[in-house]
């Protein structure tokens, strides 16, 4: 079987161009991400607060952006191989009927996938090790990695990077093997070109648990721990467990969905929509094969930033819904008491308040920090609008403290133990409660309870009839000159959403970026295999009348028509997953929350997709048909 095998490889080459490629970039991925990791690893154990948060932010970012690379990569490879041997049905069918076992196939297969996998992942380590120093230095330009940061020589992200590689590439070809194994030698006088039975069971099968595991996932928690899941950790990886469903459920939907998209085309004069549609929903191997890629690529795209714009969005209308200020001075440094003053010009009311943190008892057994706000209540009062449930701001004082419900107690008037910033326990009665929210309700407390915070916000209103220029002017003017800052509330509750943030939204693009860049190449990769595959179809055409530039335009549009199926299947994962989130806001807000959905991103994806895939198409059937009409027909 050796000589099969490595006559099959040269043979067929362009069938595995796209396992090859998948293979290659995932490994150079994953190695250059690895390295970048292993620098991080090798900092000082002593560091600077902003180097040290740095540090952290990289090990964070390149781990998430390992685990979306890695599933983006099983289930490109994965695709890729069932393709691989979906095509070569006939092929297997003359084995059988020559004698061979459906183990000797299975064997054939897996040798195959080995054969390919093992140069690729090679040619994948020396793309991470020209990556992982390109990457940290790209980090360190933007701000995102310090700048003392380097690569240097490790060995254990090439062996993790090359193994997970060819685990992955041996195991979606055992996979597909299966496939090959049951072959029956009648499939070498098979004609048709007609998928029959693409819904294996191991599609049914994972598919369907996948499916289950996702809704499972989002309604438990949302019934459970609706805060969970607007973590960021939770609603950039728990989305790939719905994404991987659809991905594998792929070929129920793709006839039907290439027969609606192809339908306005089909209605044109012409043969070229009639063949497009036709075509496409007849090979729905092929067609769930290219759709794949497209589906991980937009659904990642949309649920990671829908997540994201949809969470700092809801947070963003919280803290703005908690205010009634026009104005906030702030300080880096802090307020002096002369820039308290300066705050409190004419035809304003103003609070000031001081971040400080309590402890309580969890459980009873676990002190457990709670960032508090120290506030005047008379002044705060006035410009508060916090989501109580019961009590009043206005009772706050001295010997009390506002919780919000998830606290040990949470009942008016009860007492509650606490520990303030210096240390010293104090026991306060509960004056008021508040919604916890989306995590943003900690707690106030009077001076008395604050430890000597340093004030850091004046919260400005206006009063009625005042003129909102003159006002900014005066308090910019006022402020400026004792060190602090004026912004407005809508920029102040801006500045303060994580999401929002430049590093924040980098990282974000990094994770996203990578697994984007793998799709893209191994969608060419595919869109070549499955082009080459086509020579007799192709040839048909041309004996049939119609001529090279009609052939090649059927080509693209039938390409562009499985990218938008694709990109409709990833908008729908899309928004489910933001679905989820949502809804998760909307219970701890307790109103609807703001939804976010990137239609701009996806539909930019959806066209790099479209712009890899058409060309790859086009010139992969203009080689085809470079004088190769009459033997491809035979």
């Amino acid at each position: 079987m050796l000589s099969v095998v490595l006559a099959t490889v040269r043979s067929r080459w362009t069938h595995f161009a796209g396992v090859f490629l998948a293979v290659a970039l995932g490994v150079g991925l994953t190695a250059s991400m690895g390295l970048a990791l292993a620098a991080t690893l090798d900092a000082p154990q002593e560091l600077k607060d902003r180097d040290a948060e740095a540090v952290f932010t990289v090990n964070a970012m390149l781990g998430t952006a390992a685990a979306v690379t890695t599933f983006t990569s099983v289930f490109v490879v994965s695709s890729a191989f069932a393709f691989a041997v979906a095509q070569r049905q006939r092929e297997f069918g003359l084995l059988r009927s020559a004698g061979a076992t459906g183990r000797q196939l299975r064997v054939a297969v897996v040798a195959e996938a080995a054969l390919v996998a093992v140069p690729a992942a090679v040619l994948g380590c020396l793309i991470g090790s020209a990556g992982g120093p390109a990457l940290v230095e790209w980090m360190a330009r933007e701000g995102l990695a310090p700048d003392w940061l380097t690569v240097e020589a490790r060995v254990w992200p090439y062996a993790v990077a090359f193994g997970t590689g060819l685990v992955v590439a041996l195991t979606g070809a055992f996979v597909a093997s299966g496939r090959a194994a049951k072959t029956s030698a009648v499939e070498v006088l098979r004609e048709a070109a007609v998928d029959k039975r693409v819904m294996t069971v191991g599609r049914w099968l994972f598919g369907g648990l996948l499916l289950a595991l996702g809704v499972g996932l989002l309604v438990s928690k949302l019934v459970s721990d609706p805060a969970d899941l607007l973590k960021r950790k939770t609603y950039t990886t728990q989305p790939m467990v719905l994404i991987g469903a659809f991905a594998l459920l792929t070929p129920l939907a793709a006839g039907p969905l290439v027969r609606l998209v192809a339908w306005p085309a089909a209605r044109m004069r012409g043969a070229v929509g009639m063949l497009v549609r036709e075509s496409a929903a007849a090979g729905v191997r092929r067609t769930s094969a290219l759709a794949a890629p497209v589906l991980v690529s937009v659904a990642l795209a949309g649920s990671l930033l829908g997540s994201t714009d949809t969470v700092g969005a809801g947070r963003a209308d919280e803290v703005r819904s908690r205010t009634a200020a026009d104005f906030v001075v702030t300080s880096d440094a802090g307020l002096s008491d002369a820039a308290v003053a300066a705050a409190a010009v004419p035809g304003t009311r103003s609070a000031v308040s001081a971040a400080t943190t309590v402890e309580f008892l969890y459980e009873g057994l676990v002190r457990t920090p709670e960032p508090a706000r120290v506030v005047d209540p008379a002044a705060f009062a006035e410009l508060s609008r916090l989501p109580l449930v019961e009590g009043s701001v206005k009772d706050l004082d001295d010997t009390s403290i506002v919780v919000n419900d998830e606290w040990p107690v949470t009942a008016v008037g009860q007492p509650v133990e606490v520990w303030r910033a210096d240390g010293t326990k104090v026991s306060l009665t509960v004056a008021a409660v508040m919604r916890r929210g989306t995590g943003g309700n900690g707690a106030y407390v009077t001076a008395a309870n604050g430890a000597g915070a340093r004030p850091d916000r004046v919260e400005v209103r206006l009063e009625p009839g005042a003129d909102r220029a003159a006002v900014a002017a005066s308090l910019a003017a006022a402020v400026g000159a004792q060190g602090a800052r004026v912004v407005t509330a809508e920029e102040w509750i801006a500045a303060s959403q994580p999401e929002t943030k430049r590093e924040s939204r980098l990282a974000i693009f990094v994770v996203l970026g990578l697994a984007l860049l793998y799709s893209l190449i191994a969608l060419a990769g595919t869109m070549v295999s499955a082009t080459s595959d086509r020579s007799r179809d192709l040839a048909v055409l041309r004996l049939s009348g119609a001529t090279g530039g009609q052939v090649l335009r059927l080509v693209a549009v039938e390409a562009a028509v499985v990218v938008v199926a694709g990109a409709l299947l990833g908008v729908l994962v899309t928004a489910l997953n933001v679905l989820g989130t949502w809804s998760a806001l909307s219970v701890l807000v307790g109103s609807a929350a703001p939804l976010s959905l990137p239609w701009g991103a996806m539909a930019a994806v959806a066209a790099s997709c479209a712009a890899v895939a058409v060309p790859a198409a086009v010139l992969s059937a203009a080689v085809l048909l470079r004088g190769r009409v009459a033997p491809g027909a035979a």
